[in-house]
């Protein structure tokens, strides 16, 4: 199959009418929803998963040279990234395409897969993007609790949708931070009823030691996985990512919406984060040194939380998370939103160290009224 053009635009089909129509849902747009209110300039921001350390000194030199050519598009640099990424993980060029980010390739394979038939399954909690999506498309949203170690329940989520279209596993998960693993990830691709695709989103895959899911791509399963550089790369406000998949579910995705140029800047950081070889296992490290303190103060300080091996984790406040919320903000520490399913915990991004401590002190003051 010929490469995709990257000069694609909106397919004139009811299925990319929709997506024209819609509002991808990102991370920052949630939290504003979930009434992000406008903060002073020194506000603590640990309410959106952002990474605080920004692009890798790479990055910014490689955006610095690149800016002469914002003028011109530039997809020879999309395909060298693409080629980049696709030598560093042993898969078929192919198998990626690039996009803004992984959210637009999120709403667009639930878009592709699902329907009035052909319903959408996802833990709970978990990312809420996949399920606005579903409402577009009309089709019937499945939410399984998480087990008791709050993994996927694959085999609940099995159980409860025969007539799934998309199996939805974030790994690590957004917002408890915990893992899937790779076995019962394999255990649902084996089992999904045919037609579906197991769907993986692994945005934060970089910040913890598990296997990813691509083995099972180049394994021609009925996989698609999503990768973006906005967490460990710290590139969120810049947009670039993966959708990573077998040619002909590639374009089932790419039909319900091509996209136009990626931004020149952005892949130009990419590629020069990817052929950093310090900037993963440094930032997982600093990531997780700061992450392991803060669980330790509140821990020291009696506070409940779930383990997490992310940048973030849900923490417990004994009393309606909202009420919380507003409380931080009052301090000058914007948090995480609430999931329904609960009501009592708010989700923490895990930022530097001096942010953490602020954190802290505002919250010893919130909770002890």
């Amino acid at each position: 199959m010929p490469r995709f053009s990257r000069r694609s635009f909106l397919h004139l089909s009811a299925a990319a009418s929709a997506a024209a129509a819609f509002r991808v849902m990102t991370e920052p747009m949630l939290a504003a929803a979930a009434r992000r209110r406008p903060h002073a300039k020194d506000a603590v921001l640990i309410d959106s998963n952002e990474n605080p350390l920004g692009p890798c000194q790479t990055a910014r030199d490689a955006i610095s040279a690149i800016i002469p050519q914002g003028g011109r598009y530039s997809d020879n640099l999309t395909d060298e990234l693409v080629s980049t990424f696709a030598q560093m993980e042993g898969l078929n060029p192919e198998y990626i395409y690039c996009t803004a980010g992984s959210t637009p390739p999120l709403c667009l394979s639930v878009l592709a897969f699902t329907s009035p038939q052909k319903c959408y399954v996802t833990a709970d909690p978990c990312f809420e993007t996949g399920m606005n999506m579903a409402a577009v498309a009309g089709a019937r949203v499945v939410k399984v609790p998480l087990t008791k170690t709050y993994a996927h329940d694959v085999k609940a989520m099995l159980a409860a949708a025969p007539d799934a279209g998309v199996f939805y596993v974030c790994n690590p998960n957004n917002p408890t931070g915990t893992l899937t693993s790779h076995s019962d990830i394999e255990y649902l691709v084996a089992r999904k009823p045919k037609d579906s695709i197991v769907l993986i989103d692994e945005a934060y895959i970089h910040l913890c030691e598990a296997p990813s899911a691509l083995d099972l791509v180049k394994a021609g399963k009925d996989v698609i996985v999503l990768r973006t550089f906005s967490k460990v790369y710290g590139m969120a406000g810049l947009r670039c990512g993966f959708v990573i998949a077998r040619p002909d579910l590639l374009e089932k995705v790419i039909a319900r919406g091509g996209q136009n140029f990626m931004p020149t800047t952005a892949v130009a950081a990419a590629i020069a984060s990817l052929k950093d070889p310090a900037v993963v296992p440094e930032r997982r490290r600093i990531n997780a040194g700061i992450r392991q303190q803060t669980f330790q103060w509140l821990e020291r300080n009696g506070y409940a939380y779930i383990p997490s091996e992310s940048n973030c984790f849900m923490l417990d406040t004994k009393r309606p998370g909202k009420e919380v919320r507003d409380a931080m903000a009052k301090e000058n520490v914007l948090i995480g939103r609430v999931w329904p399913v609960m009501p009592t915990y708010v989700r923490i991004t895990v930022g530097t160290q001096e942010e953490m401590e602020r954190f802290q002190a505002a919250f010893q003051t919130v909770m002890k009224g």
